[in-house]
């Protein structure tokens, strides 16, 4: 019997999500499966994903000859190909699924869709937490949907070598993870630092908020103990070095930096947006704190920091 086969579109940038990506692609290698995909150019994470298939690269700029080329390729794979599997990453890309009636069509959503329109040829819809799945009941979609949430990769995590990050090794380190966008929080974070005395603070990932947030830093008096990675290859090692993970979102719809801290054995801290929530039975396996709420935040790590045998229960469980 022939490998199952997969045709992915996905057209994210850089963050959890597509981190996520990478780790299902490989995962779906390992298991055998033939796989395709179409991405944006000049992904960091592209020399990954070529190695568990064949790769098209396009911004997928829908009124656009090149975004007119893009739809005439796809289904020309597709017709010459012949999937089992069509996937699409997030609603732009389930634009591009065609009427195909041998392949079972589906889109993996890791927002709140504002509606269905683009989903009109899918099967089913994957959602990775349940307010995705409520919400596309809300909007009228009848059809399947399954409740399947993310993992972090099977890599056993590390802890950086804290002089790499001209840090102290007796220092009590806090890390976020994630794309620096406002929707992120990392100000909130930053603030939130600045109010634990003598804690550092790693910056882990890259976006268009980094400069915002490295003034924010020098403002608020703490850059000299505040480090921005940039992109990585694998946070989870950086999160294995810190003491305690801080996710504050001021919207969030799963959470993948809990499911990293809880991999690497780090307490976390999240704010009480609807992934958090999810994920976290406060008090036992993670803290958390209400969006925006800057001193919360910095009690929160503080509880952390005083009391190491929550931390210790909080990573335990």
């Amino acid at each position: 019997m022939s490998a199952t086969k997969i045709v992915h579109l996905h057209f994210g940038k850089e963050g959890g999500a597509e981190r996520f990506f990478v780790n299902l692609a490989g995962a779906l290698r390992e298991r055998g499966l033939d796989q395709r995909f179409v991405i944006r150019p000049n992904r960091s994470w592209r020399s990954e994903v070529a190695a568990c298939g064949a790769v098209i690269e396009n911004h997928y700029r829908r009124l656009s000859l090149s975004g007119l080329l893009l739809t005439w390729r796809v289904r020309r794979l597709i017709r010459a190909w012949r999937p089992d599997v069509i996937m699409a990453w997030m609603p732009r890309a389930a634009r591009l699924i065609p009427n195909d009636g041998h392949a079972v069509k589906l889109t993996r959503l890791g927002d709140l869709p504002r509606h269905l329109r683009h989903f009109r040829y899918n099967d089913v819809i994957v959602s990775n937490a349940p307010g995705v799945a409520e919400r596309c009941r809300a909007l009228g979609w009848s059809r399947p949907i399954r409740l399947i949430s993310n993992f972090p990769r099977e890599v056993t995590p590390t802890a950086v070598d804290r002089s790499s990050l001209a840090t102290p090794k007796d220092a009590f380190v806090i890390c976020g993870s994630g794309r620096f966008t406002t929707v992120k929080g990392f100000d909130v974070l930053v603030r939130a630092v600045a109010k634990v005395p003598g804690a550092w603070l790693w910056l882990v990932g890259e976006g268009e908020e980094r400069p915002l947030l490295e003034r924010l830093a020098q403002d608020l008096g703490v850059a000299d103990r505040t480090r921005f990675t940039g992109w990585v290859d694998e946070p989870l090692h950086y999160i294995a070095g810190a003491d305690v993970v801080c996710l504050p979102s001021r919207h969030e719809v799963l959470g993948n930096v809990v499911l990293e801290a809880w991999h690497a054995g780090v307490p976390a801290i999240a704010t009480r947006s609807p992934g958090p929530s999810w994920l976290i039975d406060e008090g036992a396996d993670g803290l958390l704190c209400d969006v925006e709420d800057v001193e919360g935040l910095a009690a929160a790590i503080n509880r952390i920091r005083t009391d190491r045998g929550l931390a210790a229960r909080l990573a335990e469980n």
